[in-house]
């Protein structure tokens, strides 16, 4: 590096060149769009040039004649500029495209030795024990499988799969290595139980979530923490399913029917006397004969009661040194326990979690209620007095 002598007698010395980022995919839209916005300018050039270049002398004297050559003459210099400027405009974009195509080769040629050398690391725990040494756990693809674990050493489990049909299970999350964190566990299907979460690292890392379980099922529990770290919490349960719907009997039931409201007056006109409800899903009795209005009619059966929500899944259990908080339980899910705290004898259990859903809590969406049953049929007004 050149240095100079400043005027005082001490050394002064160039700036260092600062750090550039650089994203060649933008690089390459830029050199694209830039592209795009000469080419249009091109065309409209080219269009002008022939109305603008010739011009006509309005009449045959020496000024008109004038006037047309300092119009053409300015036209030509447009015509010039504009071709100079379309030239610094293709050297630009050509300069755009081959920065973006360096950085980007600069990119894969530095990664490319890092990725053979962990292939390298992971090798032979890879062969020896199907699981790599340092990485992230593969997230499940397909039902039934869980999330791949995490490296040995360093490495997060991947997540478990989340079911979309009816009655299949989300599974449980990948567990982590020494440090990391465990995997989330997979949503279940409609009927079905979320998965749980993985366990933490070891040494050092939080156990995954629980997964949410499927209308009217438990949530997954959350995984376990190692020796430091948070227990993951348990998944929400499902919502609660509907209510069946009410029954309409038939007429020969064993139940008697309901007592016939009394006649109105013919004097008087008042309406007939309402007939007593049925009881619940049964059909009401008729109403008495009214005066001049019209009896009331029985009442309707009641609709069945909505089914209650699922319990969420139970929280992770603490790390075991600094007791950390036991993972939030899911809607409706038990809290996990607190740290044994072996080495700084604090402990502290997890937040239990939310009601569950229908009748008992709101934590979850209760199920709607069935359709009620049909109602008595109303009495026939009586004459007018």
């Amino acid at each position: 590096m050149s240095r100079r002598r400043s005027r005082y007698g001490r050394a002064v010395g160039r700036f260092p060149m600062s750090f550039v980022t650089t994203a060649p995919q933008l690089l390459s839209v830029a050199a694209e769009q830039a592209g795009g916005i000469g080419s249009a300018i091109g065309a409209a050039s080219a269009a002008a040039a022939a109305p603008t270049i010739g011009v006509l002398a309005a009449a045959e004297d020496e000024v008109s004649a004038a006037v047309a050559a300092l119009f053409g003459s300015h036209a030509q210099n447009y015509q010039l500029l504009s071709s100079q400027a379309a030239a610094f405009h293709d050297r630009f974009v050509e300069a755009l495209r081959n920065g973006a195509g360096w950085y980007a080769a600069a990119e894969a040629a530095n990664a490319n030795p890092l990725q053979c050398l962990l292939d390298a690391i992971n090798a032979p725990t890879q062969t020896l024990l199907g699981r790599p040494l340092i990485g992230n756990g593969a997230d499940a693809v397909s039902p039934g499988r869980g999330g791949g674990d995490g490296g040995l050493l360093y490495g997060n489990g991947g997540a478990g799969y989340t079911s979309t049909s009816a009655g299949v299970a989300g599974t449980r999350g990948g567990n982590a290595g020494l440090i990391g964190a465990g995997g989330r566990g997979g949503g279940g299907g409609a009927g079905a139980m979320g998965g749980g979460g993985g366990n933490g690292g070891w040494l050092y890392g939080a156990g995954g979530n629980g997964g949410q379980g499927g209308a009217g099922a438990m949530g997954g529990v959350g995984g376990n923490a190692g020796l430091i770290g948070n227990g993951g919490a348990g998944g929400a349960g499902g919502d609660g399913a509907s209510g069946a719907a009410g029954v309409n009997p038939t007429q020969h039931v064993t139940q008697p029917d309901a007592t016939p409201g009394a006649a109105g007056s013919p004097l008087t006109a008042t309406g007939g006397g309402a007939g007593t409800n049925g009881i619940v899903g049964q059909t009401g009795g008729a109403g008495a004969a009214g005066a001049t209005g019209i009896g009331g009619g029985g009442g309707g059966g009641a609709g069945g009661a909505g089914g209650d929500g699922a319990p969420g899944g139970a929280g992770g259990a603490g790390g075991d040194a600094n007791g950390g908080g036991g993972g939030g339980g899911g809607i409706g899910g038990a809290g996990g326990a607190g740290g044994i705290g072996k080495f700084f004898g604090i402990s502290q259990g997890g937040s239990g979690g939310g009601a569950g859903g229908g009748f008992a809590g709101s934590g979850t969406t209760a199920g709607g209620g069935g359709d009620g049953g049909k109602g008595g049929t109303g009495g026939h007004g009586g004459n007018g007095g």
